[in-house]
């Protein structure tokens, strides 16, 4: 496995794309898989090259498959499964997940969002989507992590034959109180695994804040202390079981340093999670996509928006922005973008960097796909017609 292939995931298909000439700024379209289809997340697993898909075919439900290193043929995984609701669970979450228009107390509690969908939200235990797959540790061949909504976290160690929902964290009291970012539910899209330690394991909600545990799984505790949610109530803006990390990246060299672009501001932590800093940034605090320098903690990048019901480029400015000093000064980049008026959105998993620090590679809404060699400080197109992109990564990233 190399970084010179891109794994892209879109509303109509998987794309995979390889450099044309290492020296040149040239990419190729090699393959197509699943056309038509939505590809809501990807995985090429650098422990043993397979290439993973998971699929939302709305009607048809939630498919997950699976390409081996030097097959042809797909192999479909078993998608995950929840449990059965208990009665007595349906009777709480039907009061926790109350339409506020029915003035219940429970309702009043939910966050107040406007980029949530108004339609009543129903008690749910049943599989939405799965929003990122993550492979585990190095010293966990087969093993996989699987985000979803409404807000289930999936292990399998099986390389996707089986999988099991962790119990610990969805039967936490505080998950009732977790609200759609975005969708109907609360959805996991943030699976961090610690390289020094596969059983530390952060996970992103929206909107439940980060949570970590540091058992494999057994237990679980939330860490989002310092992160604000300007979208609550002024008494409980700061509670850490409400906030909306749309995005959770760690520094791979230095796991405690920690990035997130919320939904209200970017945030910082240099202490494993335990303590945010929020970082004001030009020309938008909002944003969906983050990418942090694998080697260096105060290298990051940022696709900033106009946020909430909006959500195009400020002053329809489509750039980059990038810091290299923790978060004290920003960048803005643009060459290579399309120029103004330019309304792409970056989704949470459409922007990522290689192994090296110095290729990233941006798809956006509009179906807009890029990649830099230098930083970030210069793109170029690698398509303008793709369907809508969710995912981007590189195959050895």
């Amino acid at each position: 496995m190399n970084d010179d292939r891109l794994i892209v995931g879109t509303r109509k298909g998987l794309f995979v794309f390889e450099r044309d000439d290492a020296s040149a700024r040239r990419w190729k379209q090699v393959a197509l898989h699943f056309i038509g289809e939505p590809v809501t997340s990807a995985l090429a697993d650098p422990r043993d090259g397979t290439l993973y898909a998971a699929l939302n075919l709305g009607h048809f439900g939630v498919k997950l498959h699976r390409l081996p290193a030097g097959a042809t043929q797909w192999e479909p995984c078993t998608a995950p499964v929840y449990p059965p609701q208990p009665a007595a669970e349906a009777v709480v979450d039907a009061a926790a997940f109350a339409d506020p228009a029915d003035g219940s107390a429970a309702a009043a509690a939910q966050p107040a969002r406007e980029d949530s969908r108004s339609d009543e939200q129903e008690p749910l235990w049943s599989l939405e989507q799965i929003w990122t797959l993550e492979p585990g540790g190095a010293d966990e061949p087969g093993t996989l992590w699987a985000g979803t909504i409404p807000g289930g976290l999936f292990r399998s160690d099986d390389r996707g034959d089986t999988w099991t929902l962790i119990r610990s964290l969805w039967d936490r009291p505080e998950r009732r109180e977790w609200g759609g970012g975005g969708y109907d539910h609360a959805g996991i899209h943030s699976v961090l695994v610690d390289p020094r330690d596969s059983r530390h394991v952060t996970i992103g909600v929206s909107s439940g804040g980060v949570w970590q545990t540091f058992d494999g799984g057994d237990t679980w505790r939330p860490t989002s202390k310092g992160m604000e949610a300007d979208y609550m109530p002024p008494e409980r803006r700061f509670e850490e079981n409400v906030q909306d990390p749309h995005r959770v990246v760690q520094c791979l060299a230095v796991p405690e340093r920690l990035w997130t672009q919320h939904h209200c501001a970017i945030f910082r932590s240099t202490d494993g999670g335990e303590q945010w800093t929020r970082i004001e940034a030009q020309p938008s605090n909002f944003g969906f996509a983050v990418a942090v320098h694998p080697h260096d903690p105060d290298i990051a990048w940022f696709v900033p928006a106009v946020k909430d019901a909006c959500r195009i480029p400020v002053d329809g400015d489509f750039v980059v922005t990038r810091t290299r000093d923790g978060g004290r000064t920003f960048e803005r980049f643009s060459q290579g973008l399309p120029t103004p008026p330019a309304y792409d959105l970056v989704y949470r998993h459409g922007l990522t960097i290689d192994a090296t620090g110095t290729r990233l590679a941006m798809g956006s809404t509009t179906g807009g796909l890029w990649a830099s060699d230098d930083s970030g400080e210069r793109w170029h197109e690698i398509s303008a017609h793709l369907p809508p992109i969710y995912h981007v990564s590189f195959a050895g990233a």
